[in-house]
């Protein structure tokens, strides 16, 4: 995982347990099955092959075998493999190959709270209220309204709309929430917007009413 605009690092996990020299050793760098990353060519750095998009974007640490990709984009995320070739009797020979799969972060804003109508609050009529977070990557998973009142909360799905950016590929999404005005007691209404299992959640400053 690398964060959007930041260097990535992709590690080779070669061991190099025979101190094989770097100039007896091919080893490049490729994304999918046709875009050539980085290329070191028996010591030497060599960039015929390289696809356009990664010249002048990456650095290889021949001591920790891992490639640095500078200011990664979302249209970096996919698959990498690394190969190492020795050169035998003149012909190089594949002697490693690994692969790493890069998925890129960007956070989103803190979910925000706004109110869908002007005019004073009278008890059953009904609120609406939108959460809205923006400039997130990847997608969410979803937005949750949380309901709280004299130690109870009440958690509410209601359908989040979800939109993308055409160039940045960064994601904005919206919930609404319709309900009624709570009356006699201090209800506070927050949302939580979940991103997946290991990036966490988001959660809005409460709404006091």
């Amino acid at each position: 995982k690398s964060f959007l605009n930041h260097t990535a690092y992709l590690s080779c996990y070669f061991p190099n347990s025979a101190k094989t020299d770097i100039k007896d050793l091919r080893v490049f760098w490729q994304k999918g099955f046709v875009e050539v990353v980085h290329e070191v060519n028996y010591g030497q750095e060599k960039h015929d092959n390289l696809s356009p998009k990664y010249i002048n974007r990456t650095k290889m640490d021949m001591d920790k075998w891992t490639l640095q990709l500078l200011n990664a984009g979302i249209v970096d995320e996919g698959q990498y493999t690394c190969i190492v070739q020795h050169r035998d009797k003149g012909s190089p020979k594949v002697i490693h190959t690994s692969a790493c799969l890069l998925h890129i972060i960007a956070n989103y804003s803190q979910p925000e709270i706004a109110w869908l109508h002007t005019g004073e609050l009278k008890p059953n009529e009904y609120l609406n209220l939108s959460c809205s977070s923006s400039g997130g990557y990847p997608e969410p998973k979803q937005m949750i309204w949380l309901i709280s009142y004299e130690n109870v909360t009440n958690r509410l799905m209601r359908h989040m709309d979800v939109s993308q950016d055409a160039v940045t590929k960064l994601y904005n999404v919206t919930s609404k929430l319709n309900i009624r005005v709570p009356t006699n007691t201090l209800t506070n209404i927050s949302c939580l917007l979940h991103l997946g299992e290991q990036l966490g959640s988001l959660v809005s400053v409460p709404l006091g009413i």
